[in-house]
């Protein structure tokens, strides 16, 4: 097996001091048969006479295997040739532009309902504050512990911790003998597998080794805070589901086209797209390796760096990571904050309102209320 990976951890520092790393790689969990072969033993006396008399293609017939590339990508360099290949693409992308809509739909329902409450919410915590103060306290409460820390964190942080833990719940999933045949066809991404849509999503999830999920999940950690207070959880949300699925198409179409296909997984594809979100929407931030802390660059010119390293190795066939998904990510996230922003969520309003007569009944009174974080 080939484990494809990358974590250059990066920090904000100066003005927006956030600790923070460049990109954690996506791993092509690639199953890359070499070509070895063993020895032919001698064979009897008795049998030269046969191989004198095959016909010659028999004997080309044993040279060629010696000559093939590796398997998984000569299989599948066949049906490259035919149209039938890029028509394996279809279904993808019919799932990337309706799971797109929805994880954006939802998004615009759940600040509505987030809205709403607000007001009732506040009434409830003003009782359970008196109720607190009247109930006597308990000393090693471990319950009051983890509130207390859970409301240490900020708003970004306390979004993706979700994340984390699906993404730790399927690490272990990794483990269980009995489950690797499922994982493989669910929790991995593969334009040449018959099961091409589901795993689009499910391998952001994915991660096989503990080095490769820590890198990611620590690079999300980190720029959380900036990415959910620019644009909000719910919008955030929309946008890191989507960016999964974005970027899996991407590398989807760049395999299919040059034929080099295998089995990728993991979320850098979709922590790309908020990494290149937030060095867009701040260009001038300053940043720094982690561990050299004394050379520092702009964020611009982070992703630039970035967006350039992952279109050489899609143009000269990288296999180490998968560049495909790294770039579709983070053109994904650079085109968000650029145009999408305002082509898609500022644009929610008649959706919200359609939302808020039919769960009404149509009564009408007090609006769309689809106001929220920007």
């Amino acid at each position: 097996m080939a484990w494809r990976s990358c974590a250059a951890l990066l920090r904000l520092s100066g003005e927006d001091v956030l600790r923070s790393s460049a990109r954690g790689g996506r791993w092509s969990h690639g199953i890359q048969q070499r070509c070895g072969f063993r020895k032919v033993s001698k064979k009897p006396e008795s049998k030269k006479a046969e191989e004198e008399l095959a016909p010659p293609h028999a004997e080309a017939s044993e040279v060629a295997p010696q000559r093939r590339t590796p398997a998984p990508q000569v299989e599948h360099r066949a049906p490259l040739r035919s149209h039938r290949a890029f028509g394996r693409l279809v279904r993808p992308l019919v799932f990337t532009v309706g799971f797109t809509g929805c994880c954006f739909g939802s998004a615009a329902v759940w600040q509505y309902e987030s809205l709403k409450s607000r007001v009732q919410s506040y009434f409830n915590e003003v009782r359970a504050d008196w109720l607190e103060k009247l109930r006597p306290q308990k000393r090693g409460d471990v319950r009051k512990e983890v509130n207390q820390w859970w409301n240490s964190l900020s708003e970004g942080q306390r979004t993706v911790t979700g994340i984390i833990a699906a993404n730790a719940i399927v690490f272990c999933c990794w483990r269980v003998p009995s489950l690797q045949r499922s994982m493989m066809k669910y929790f991995t991404s593969n334009p040449a597998s018959k099961t091409r849509c589901s795993p689009m999503l499910l391998s952001t999830f994915s991660h096989f080794s503990f080095f490769h999920l820590a890198a990611n999940m620590y690079v999300l950690w980190s720029f959380s805070s900036s990415a959910v207070s620019m644009l909000g959880r719910e919008q955030f949300m929309a946008v890191y589901l989507s960016a999964g699925v974005v970027s899996t198409f991407f590398s989807y179409a760049c395999k299919t086209a040059t034929g080099r296909f295998g089995p990728s997984l993991g979320a850098s594809g979709a922590i790309m797209t908020v990494l290149a979100a937030v060095c867009t929407k701040m260009p001038e931030a300053k940043l720094a390796i982690i561990f050299l802390p004394m050379f520092t660059f702009t964020a611009a010119n982070a992703l630039k760096a970035i967006i350039a390293m992952d279109t050489a190795g899609v143009v000269l066939g990288w296999k180490f990571f998968d560049h495909a998904a790294h770039l579709g990510g983070a053109l994904f996230g650079v085109w968000y904050i650029l145009f999408g922003h305002e082509l898609i969520w500022k644009n929610r309003e008649p959706f919200v309102k359609l939302w808020h007569d039919l769960r009404t009944g149509g009564s009408g009174g007090g609006g769309a209320d689809g106001g929220g974080a920007v």
